[in-house]
């Protein structure tokens, strides 16, 4: 449904909410409807609410090929209730005003619906309570919502939601299986490109055939790629949404998840108080800005943090850190365009201790590394497969890094998402993320694996002995590296404490390492 809001004006004093409000009891009742049936030659393999009591998920494994679909169970509507839910939306087309001031769209939809079903009274009066809670979930999924795919924006395992044109199985990326195909797809290409022009706009973005590939931020910071009509996709239009976590992974996750293990989250700790510096490397899905997230919050919690990206994806709970997010112009001459190489130039002059930069791939990188240069920390990611790619990268166009400073990116992190091989028969077969190594620069030519991951074991190997960073801060804070060894055990210790107390949260974490601080400062001639 596409709706034109009108600007907001008076209307009369509202009426008892009470009237179309369901009782706890008609609510019970939703949940003893008749849920929909296991489709013949697939078993269920689990099932959990989505939107309850009006949506579920069901996976379901076919019996023959054991592959996994991903079913969206909707409380069904009878043909009285469609018809009504129909009529509701060309009501709602002609009466539902534009949300005032910082309101949101859905606070001013659930605000003005009273109203408007009071003012439509007969045509409800017959209607039941759990009718017309029902219509009332459909009209706000679509209207304020993400209409079709809605519920599974309520999915706290999914990761991304792609659809790949008309007639073609939306697929995700669970957290538990994988790339997996659901039972939503879009029938008419009106349809979808109705549905991409509403989620662009209410990013407040335009796409057009003269425009047709627009990445965008939506409500919520979830990120939305589209590729617009028939221009660059001949299936039409496809778009894929990258969902926002608002409880983000932090390293205590990282560990719980075996991304990493304590000895490593203790080093890395390490090199942020000491405003070390930090990449992190990887393909498209391996786990790049989930790990640098976590890295961010083992960041001192006084320290001054700018962050600078395309596309917001960064959560941090530090209260002196400021986002910034690139602009696109406007028209051909894209007039008042501000680039990443603009936002980074303008954060050294705020005088952060860190400037986190979502993704480095242009000239831009050059200006962070001038920044390291001059003292400030650095977190940022780069697409590639390993350190020695990745430096050749930053050494040759666009990026332009003369091979001397190098060095100033201390720390170089490869994420991957990693499998058991098939072959390998009788073994439980593994598929996660994990850092496969952690390395120290020491110039352009000399690196050193701190830590790398076993595949054949699924452990991670230590070699901190004679660690370059490690006797680098040593010297730096004017004490011996036994000591700061003893340091990093006690990190360690402090690390499994909230592992096992699961002290997860990325505010409770950033509470406990000011805790830390304050309780028990580590060896340091100053505090930074």
């Amino acid at each position: 449904m596409k709706l034109k809001l009108k600007k907001k004006g008076k209307r009369d004093t509202l009426k008892d909410e009470s009237d179309f409000s369901v009782s706890e009891e008609a609510l019970a009742g939703f949940l003893n409807l008749k849920r929909a049936a296991v489709p013949e030659g697939y078993e269920e393999a689990e099932s959990y609410p989505l939107n309850a009591p009006f949506s579920y998920a069901s996976i379901v494994q076919n019996e023959d090929t054991g592959t996994f679909l991903y079913i969206v169970d909707e409380l069904l509507l009878s043909k009285d209730e469609r018809d009504l839910l129909l009529r509701m939306n060309n009501i709602l087309e002609y009466e539902l005003l534009a949300p005032e001031g910082d309101e949101t769209l859905g606070e001013s939809f659930h605000s003005q619906m009273p109203e408007i079903l009071d003012s439509h009274r007969k045509m409800v009066r017959f209607v039941s309570p759990i009718s017309l809670r029902k219509i009332s979930y459909y009209l706000e999924r679509d209207i304020v919502g993400y209409g079709k795919i809605d519920p599974l924006m309520f999915d706290p395992y999914v990761e991304d939601i792609s659809c790949s044109g008309i007639n073609k199985n939306i697929f995700l990326w669970h957290r538990r299986y994988e790339n997996i195909r659901t039972n939503i797809s879009f029938k008419e290409e009106q349809e979808i490109d109705d549905f991409v022009m509403k989620m662009v706009h209410k990013a407040g973005k335009h796409v057009s055939i003269a425009f047709p590939i627009v990445d965008v931020t939506l409500p919520g910071q979830h990120r939305l790629a589209v590729s617009y009509g028939k221009e660059t996709t001949p299936s039409g239009t496809s778009f894929t949404i990258r969902k926002f976590r608002e409880d983000p992974f932090t390293i205590i996750d990282l560990i719980e998840n075996e991304t990493i293990d304590e000895n490593i989250a203790a080093y890395l700790w390490l090199l942020m108080e000491n405003k070390m510096s930090v990449m992190i490397m990887g393909a498209t899905g391996a786990g790049k800005t989930t790990a640098l997230n976590a890295i961010a919050c083992l960041v001192r919690p006084n320290f001054k943090i700018i962050s600078v990206e395309e596309v917001a994806e960064i959560n941090l709970p530090h209260e002196n850190w400021t986002a910034t997010i690139a602009r696109s112009g406007f028209g051909v001459e894209s007039e008042g365009e501000i680039t990443l190489y603009d936002l980074i130039k303008s954060a050294v002059r705020h005088r952060p201790d860190l400037i986190i930069v979502g993704e480095v791939r242009g000239e831009e990188a050059y200006v962070l590394f001038q920044a390291l240069a001059t003292g400030h920390g650095g977190l940022c990611t780069i697409h590639s497969e390993d350190v020695e790619t990745a430096i050749k990268r930053l050494t040759q166009p666009p990026m332009n890094i003369p091979s001397s400073i190098i060095p100033l990116m201390n720390c170089a992190i490869i994420v991957k998402h990693v499998r058991t091989p098939i072959f390998l028969s009788g073994e439980k077969r593994l598929s996660s993320r994990k850092f496969v190594r952690v390395t120290e620069i020491k110039n352009a030519n000399s690196t050193k694996d701190v830590f790398t991951w076993s595949a054949s074991t699924d452990t991670f190997q230590e070699e901190l002995n004679n660690s370059y960073l490690v006797t680098k801060i040593a010297r730096e804070l004017d004490v011996t590296v036994d000591q700061v060894l003893d340091d990093l055990a006690k990190r360690k210790k402090m690390l499994l404490h909230m592992a096992e107390h699961n002290i997860r949260d990325y505010r409770d974490v950033n509470d406990a390492l000011s805790k830390y601080y304050y309780s028990s400062e580590p060896p340091s001639k100053s505090d930074g």
